[in-house]
């Protein structure tokens, strides 16, 4: 058996092939028992294992003893930040310093405050020290009279020197200390301190406003559903997950991809630990492009082009992948770019759900409940198979009836209460006046009518005649 330099040993890479091989059986070619994993086998026992393990993920024709599976790490975390480390980079503070303003940018505040009070601090005392220098060397720290100009006025020590640096550089100028056209070199040393000044704060006025109008933060308005779903649409199998948008501000252009990502074999050995492949989401149709006002459900078909078609109900548990779903688009107010990033591992995809309804329609706008947002509830009559024994199959799903009316009956309730409401309004209104009438109270009965508006259909009447 031929080994690799790089071979992989552990218990974890075992399983993990054997889910990858699993995962990729119904699309690649059944391997002979006699091929070489050469690139990532260690010992000949795990190299005869390994060399057995076909396209369905048995060893040796059985299914596997190692009932343990240990939990796949994210690639991408529930709030959208890459679970990457990058390690063993070459020149890497230099690449960094190169380019420093996206450095600054990339950066915490703590630090990046840090930073800009550093440079001006060294600036000033560099400066300071410089004035310092040129005062001493010219004989302005001796005193006493009879000594020629000073190139400082009133700088007869380092600390009067420091706090003449400060007044150059901030242009406060209070007009004690000043230089005299004594010392030519203490003028170019204004002049290069007034330069690097403005350096530093248009340098630091750039990576504030950058920092702070970075589209970065505008994605932690932009709202995931905290599961994924498997259910029936038109007739189809289908993986969806909801998105939303927190802020009346729009998102330009807004459109969504997915990615499904899993350990990978190839076909001549070579394991893969992060292959990535796509989720149709509607790209061909421009299903993919939304108009994000209130949360929409993307779908995304499970049909022959689908990772997902070979995997069924009883199978999802068992794999193991991760749908990495992302949302970009511009920003209403700045035009800048934004993307939003969330995951789904197979253990928060809930097959046989459906996302409860969270727009409503009331009298004269859409509510939206985003108390609902991540709620589901199941349907009854999903498939547990996967899409392609349901396509093999031909097996027509009929719709439950009980399931179309859950879908609707949050919508219906929600007329029924504001028609209740303004039923019970009217009746109110016909007893206060049923009752002003009874007591025969003329004064009641002029209040009452000042309290109640008039409908718009007497106002018409008596703008006719």
């Amino acid at each position: 058996m031929l080994r690799g330099p790089g071979s992989l040993t552990s218990p974890r890479l075992m399983d993990k092939l054997q889910a990858a091989a699993s995962f990729s059986a119904p699309r690649r070619p059944q391997v002979a028992a006699a091929t070489e994993w050469y690139s990532i086998v260690s010992t000949d026992e795990q190299g005869l294992q390994i060399s057995t393990l076909d396209t369905n993920g048995y060893w040796n024709g059985h299914p596997s003893s190692s009932g343990h599976r240990s939990r796949r790490n994210r690639f991408v975390k529930k709030n959208g930040q890459c679970n990457v480390y990058f390690a063993n980079l070459s020149n890497k503070s230099q690449r960094y310093i190169a380019d420093i303003f996206t450095t600054c940018v990339d950066t915490r505040w703590r630090y990046m405050l840090l930073l800009f009070s550093a440079a001006f601090l060294a600036s000033w005392l560099f400066f300071g020290f410089l004035f310092w220098c040129i005062a001493f060397l010219h004989g302005d720290m001796a005193g006493g009279g009879g000594l020629p100009k000073p190139c400082v006025m009133h700088v007869n020590s380092f600390v009067e020197a420091f706090l003449f640096s400060v007044e150059t550089q901030t242009t406060i100028g209070y007009g004690f200390r000043y230089v005299t056209e004594e010392c030519p070199l203490s003028i170019l040393a204004v002049i290069a301190q007034s330069i690097l000044g403005c350096v530093i704060d248009s340098f630091m006025i750039g990576t504030i406003m950058a920092k702070m109008a970075r589209p970065k933060k505008r994605a932690q308005t932009l709202l995931f559903s905290h599961h994924a779903v498997v259910a029936m649409r038109d007739g189809k199998l289908c993986l969806m997950w909801r998105v939303g948008n927190l802020r009346k501000s729009h998102i330009v252009e807004a459109h969504v991809r997915a990615q499904l990502i899993r350990p990978h074999v190839t076909a001549e050995g070579e394991y893969l630990p992060v292959n990535q492949r796509d989720l149709n989401v509607g790209y061909d149709i421009g299903l993919d492009r939304i108009f994000l006002v209130s949360p929409i459900i993307i779908v995304h078909e499970i049909d022959e082009e689908s990772p997902l078609y070979s995997v069924s109900r009883d199978a999802l548990q068992g794999q193991d992948f991760e749908i990495v779903v992302i949302l970009e688009g511009m920003v209403e107010a700045t035009a800048m770019t934004t993307q939003a990033r969330s995951s789904y591992l197979a253990s928060e995809i809930r097959w046989g759900h459906r996302f409860e309804p969270v727009v409503f329609e009331e009298k004269s706008h859409y509510k939206v409940d985003y108390s609902r947002f991540h709620k589901t509830y199941e349907v009854p009559n999903t498939p547990v198979c996967s899409a392609r024994e349901l396509q093999e199959s031909k097996i027509t799903v009929l719709p439950s009836p009980s399931a179309f009316c859950y879908e609707n009956e949050l919508a219906l309730l929600s007329q029924d209460e504001e028609e209740e409401e303004e039923a019970g309004a009217a009746t109110s209104q016909n007893d206060d006046l049923r009752r002003a009438l009874e007591l025969g109270s003329h004064m009641e009965l002029d209040r009452l009518q000042v309290s109640i508006p008039l409908d718009n259909i007497s106002y018409r009447r008596e703008s006719a005649i």
